[in-house]
């Protein structure tokens, strides 16, 4: 058997346990974990915790994000697993490649076109490899869309009209966490989308060409609240009257893994998981409409909501054959709320395919076990296992991953702008 292969992990935050609970639990004969690295020691401390009490795993060695580079020299890793917040994504995948190291980003792999143009002018300067997980493409409802419209099922795609629903739950918790400043993550246009623009790319096999977009925060922040006859606000959930019967809240202290990673954490970095949704300071919209081009002549009108009743998406593919129809309904979650199985778990899945002179049929899915509809487990093979063969080439590269999020920034520049934007203009692969 291969060497096992050595990872290092930045941000211990609420997506890192997904990534060193798998080498913990199932990749110990291919992969091997030696250190944490983040700003906050106390939350390290309670990952460690995790590795040995959840997971059996022995405790790894612990460095400070100031320690990044030390760590790397003296760990030696094969590469380097990064879940920080969005907009340090880049800083810590360049020094990363410049020491040596492949990269396996969480999504998005950075927020803005200069920061892409960065990781992109490093890749071509180190030859290093970046892998970025996008679990959705590994779903099986989703890999069966793909090949639908591989096979031809409706002939050449055209165009698609896409919807993304998150509800008062999901949706609500980008308003309560760092996602809520643009800054840090794009907007939900970059930081949530670049997943549905990547199952776009991925299904019909293109890239995003122009982009136009409108965009707005119309339900969350403290003026939408007012302007419904709201009368108390709160800064944070946690410990306040206040919040007691509010749905929007989050209460760390009800949840003890939330208590332990963020609420005894703040003392070193200030940082608060729970802070109210109709809060001043919220600089992402939460109503967003957007038309893209594809190089392959496609058209997609793409919508997404944070704050309706139910989870999931609606899609329709229009082909020179007929048209594809697709409903999925997710469970709803919060972050690192509970198990991780239950994070874009599926409720509900219809497919169905429209022939031009035929009649309608339904597309039988059989859904595997794990989050994100059983693409996890997949994904997570993919990257720390052994991989097999892939005819729909679901692993997603530095490429993909740009073309992902490069709508989301062309289309956040739209809404700036109101202009349509070249993606092209955007960076230089």
């Amino acid at each position: 058997m291969a060497q096992r292969k050595k990872y290092v992990l930045i941000g211990t935050g609420g997506r890192a346990e997904f990534f060193y609970g798998a080498l913990a639990l199932h990749y110990r004969e291919t992969s091997e974990l030696t250190a944490f690295c983040d700003i906050n020691g106390t939350r390290m401390a309670y990952a460690n915790k995790l590795l040995k009490d959840k997971y059996n795993h022995p405790e790894v060695r612990t460095y400070r994000a100031d320690q990044f580079e030390e760590m790397i020299r003296e760990e030696r890793p094969d590469a380097v697993i990064i879940t920080t917040v969005d907009r340090t994504h880049h800083r810590y995948m360049i020094q990363a490649m410049e020491l040596g190291c492949d990269v396996v980003t969480e999504k998005p792999m950075t927020v803005d076109e200069n920061k892409l143009q960065e990781i992109l002018d490093a890749v071509k300067r180190t030859g290093r490899k970046v892998r970025v997980t996008f679990n959705y493409r590994y779903a099986p409802h989703h890999t069966k869309a793909r090949e639908l419209i591989m096979d031809g099922a409706i002939g050449r795609v055209n165009s698609i009209h896409f919807e993304w629903l998150l509800n008062t739950q999901h949706g609500a918790d980008y308003f309560r966490r760092w996602h809520r400043d643009k800054r840090n993550s794009g907007g939900l246009l970059v930081h949530k989308s670049t997943h549905h623009f990547d199952l776009v790319n991925f299904w019909i096999g293109s890239e995003p060409k122009s982009v136009f977009a409108y965009g707005d925060l119309m339900f969350y922040g403290r003026e939408n609240a007012e302007s419904r006859g709201v009368t108390e606000f709160y800064e944070r959930a946690t410990g306040n009257p206040l919040a007691k019967d509010d749905p929007f809240a989050l209460h760390l202290d009800d949840n003890e893994h939330l208590k332990a990673m963020y609420l005894d954490a703040e003392h070193e970095d200030g940082y608060r998981r729970d802070q109210s949704v109709f809060g001043d300071g919220i600089s992402i919209e939460d109503t967003m409409g957007v038309l893209v081009k594809y190089k392959s002549g496609a058209i997609l009108t793409y919508s997404l909501n944070a704050y309706l009743p139910w989870e999931g998406y609606r899609i329709a593919f229009n082909g020179t054959k007929g048209r594809l129809e697709m409903t999925i309904v997710e469970k709803s979650y919060v972050n690192s709320g509970g198990d991780k199985a239950q994070e874009g778990a599926v409720e509900g899945i219809s497919i169905t395919i429209y022939p031009m002179f035929d009649a309608p049929y339904t597309v039988k899915v059989e859904e595997g076990e794990g989050g994100h509809g059983g693409g996890d487990p997949v994904l997570l093979n993919d990257v720390f296992g052994e991989p097999v063969p892939d005819k729909f080439n679901r692993a997603a590269d530095h490429r993909d991953g740009a073309m992902s999020i490069l709508t989301g920034i062309a289309a956040n520049r739209s809404i700036r702008t109101g202009l349509p934007v070249q993606v092209s203009d955007l960076v230089k692969f």
